[in-house]
């Protein structure tokens, strides 16, 4: 009997973690929503802030935004290239996490019915060809057909 009491005091931190798991947003693709939120501190907010604002010059705001690229061609791709991504010192998984993570964290209302997480194996792919100095046009030429996308699909 004296080992129940034990018992339960040695499971109690367990339970714990457990407990505060269970409680986090279940976010697709993102295997470790803490260790994303975690990355984006120390990897992204620095540039981004932490509500995802940027600053709008040289560094573009992702909140409200950041799915967006995800309706466009090409959009998908450049969001796996652009510098801050794919050079970033994290492993392709994680990186991966990362940016699911964000993309529902900052522009959940932007994400197509028909997203497909991003895998390690598409993030390590679209890493190995950065944007470097093109990165600038790429990226008006691709919110200037976000007007046009959302002109599309309000005419269907």
């Amino acid at each position: 009997m004296r080992a129940w009491p034990l018992l339960l005091f040695a499971l109690a931190p367990l339970a714990a973690v457990l407990s505060a798991r269970a409680s986090e947003p279940t976010m697709a693709g993102v295997t470790d929503p803490r260790q994303a939120h975690e990355d984006y501190i120390l990897k992204c907010q620095g540039c981004h802030r932490p509500d995802g604002g940027g600053d709008d010059r040289s560094n573009p705001p992702i909140r409200g935004v950041v799915a967006r690229f995800l309706t466009v061609p090409g959009g998908r791709e450049f969001i796996g290239q652009v510098p801050g991504v794919a050079t970033v010192d994290l492993d392709d998984r994680r990186l991966a996490d990362l940016v699911n993570w964000t993309l529902q964290r900052f522009d959940a209302e932007h994400i197509p019915p028909d997203f497909r997480p991003y895998s390690a194996q598409e993030i390590a792919a679209l890493r190995r060809t950065p944007l470097r100095l093109d990165r600038v046009a790429t990226r008006a030429r691709l919110v200037a057909g976000f007007t046009s996308a959302g002109t599309e699909q309000e005419q269907q």
